[in-house]
């Protein structure tokens, strides 16, 4: 029960993102905010993982060539997240964006899981993913009553984010099925993606980031939504298939449509309210027969 409650915990972290976002400063952009989250998160995650390990002094974990792929491809995948989220987020408003992108997850990991390990998803993932995708597409507006019109930009956007998603998830099981500890790999590829993503921060507009809204709304995304969230989502990986994990952290979305309803003013019809019942319907179901 354990690595459940602590994806369930990421997930709740993750899904306050789009809301701190949204209390941020108007002029940040969707690509200035995700770089900026990836390389100040990651630099700390990885960071945090090598004080873990000097700490420990546990033996360093296996590096060869099947490993460093892992790693690269983890960090594009996490590199490719950020912007593609937030425009979604932007787009198509925070409930919308992040119950779509997080709709997808499941579905694109669960099949890249299958095409790469041939490990068939169990029934109850099938039934509890189809009920909680369902409550999704409900909440997003993507059957007709359900809320507000979505764009097909940030329908686009918020697809790219779900497959990059899926990547960085198998890369990191990969890495803890060769014997990495949580952090050794959360931290090695989100730090790889730092280091990838730093260079594009001489691209966007940064001078939002010298307000005190600029500076609570970094911190929070990277100690909160980085840090904490990741590490506590790598533990639950390394006990759990990548394509339950990505069922489970759609109490991601669940969280962002609470905020935005609460703390923002979006709106949801009856049809919306029916899928979050069938979200949280679905992630009980796969939550329980675990």
């Amino acid at each position: 029960m354990r690595p459940i409650l602590f994806v369930l915990a990421a997930a709740v972290c993750f899904g306050t993102t789009g809301t701190a976002q949204a209390y941020g400063p108007g002029a940040a952009s969707s690509s200035a905010v995700g770089l900026t989250r990836i390389v100040v998160g990651g630099l700390l995650l990885g960071g945090v993982a090598c004080w873990l390990a000097r700490r420990s002094r546990l033996v360093p974990p296996t590096l060869g060539r099947p490993q460093l792929v892992a790693v690269l491809v983890g960090g594009a995948g996490v590199l490719a997240y950020q912007p593609t989220f937030f425009a979604g987020a932007r787009l198509n408003g925070v409930a919308v964006g992040a119950v779509v992108t997080l709709g997808a997850a499941p579905v694109l990991t669960g099949l890249l899981e299958w095409v790469l390990t041939r490990q068939v998803p169990t029934r109850a993932w099938f039934v509890g993913t189809s009920c909680a995708v369902a409550g999704v597409a409900l909440i997003g507006g993507l059957v007709d009553g359900a809320g507000q019109a979505v764009s097909a930009a940030g329908l686009a956007g918020s697809l790219g984010a779900a497959l990059s998603y899926a990547v960085y998830t198998l890369a990191a099981k990969r890495l803890l099925a060769d014997g990495w500890s949580a952090t050794a790999a959360i931290g090695s590829v989100f730090a790889t993606a730092a280091v990838m993503a730093a260079p594009f921060l001489l691209l966007v507009d940064l001078s939002w980031t010298t307000s005190t809204s600029g500076v609570a709304m970094i911190a929070w995304l990277a100690i909160v939504t980085v840090v904490i969230a990741y590490v506590l989502f790598a533990a639950g990986l390394r006990s759990l298939s990548a394509s339950s994990v990505s069922t489970l952290t759609l109490v991601e979305p669940l969280t962002a449509c609470v905020l935005g309803l609460a703390l923002l003013g979006e709106q949801l019809s009856a049809a919306g309210w029916a899928g979050l019942a069938a979200l949280l319907a679905g992630v009980t179901l796969l939550a329980v027969r675990r």
